[in-house]
């Protein structure tokens, strides 16, 4: 029922599939790692955008409140940065599972 001919044949499948098995998880891994990448970099620009309108308002409207923009600067930036740890603690599980995947 079971013979060498079928160890052969199922040999054969796994061979046959393990490539492509290895070429969908990269490819799902490049994806997560391009769409990080660009969430990041929105995030940034939003970021930026924000910092840019309070910047402009606060010296529009009221010249003297300095402390005001310092804040809200370092609100900014510090999301800023936990999107930017984010984006790399992704990166790095992507990595990771794509060479236990592969090896």
């Amino acid at each position: 029922m079971f013979d060498e001919h079928c160890l052969v044949v199922l040999y054969v499948m796994r061979t046959a599939l393990w490539p492509s098995v290895v070429v969908v998880v990269v490819v799902v891994a490049v994806v997560v790692v391009v769409v990080e990448v660009v969430v990041m970099v929105v995030l940034v620009v939003i970021a930026a955008v924000a910092v840019l309108v309070v910047v402009i308002v606060v010296v529009v409207v009221v010249k003297g409140v300095v402390l005001v923009v310092v804040v809200l600067v370092v609100v900014v930036l510090v999301v800023v940065v936990v999107a930017v740890v984010v984006v790399v603690v992704v990166v790095v599980v992507v990595v990771v599972v794509v060479v236990v995947v592969v090896l």
